[in-house]
């Protein structure tokens, strides 16, 4: 028996560490739709509810208020914040 000291990293020094994920259930959701009902006060509640993606979102960004796409996924990718639909 060898008295090598242990290490945190050990046998598996090329492991990943886990990086824990932002929770995105619902109530993370509905202050996101807030928040997007408020700064684009054209879309109904209709079409919030409906919005699938961050992508479907910039479409209707795009559809409603004649942005170009870039300006318009700037624009969502800033209110986003890092959440998502």
């Amino acid at each position: 028996m060898t008295n090598q000291p242990t290490s945190a990293t050990g046998a598996n020094s090329n492991a990943v560490p886990k990086v824990q994920e932002k929770s995105h259930g619902p109530e993370i959701k509905q202050a996101l739709l807030k928040d997007i009902r408020v700064k684009w006060d054209k879309f109904t509640e209709l079409e919030l509810s409906g919005l699938k993606s961050n992508d479907d979102l910039v479409r209707q960004v795009v559809a409603k208020y004649g942005l170009e796409k870039a300006q318009a996924q700037h624009a969502v990718d800033a209110l986003r914040a890092g959440r998502n639909i």
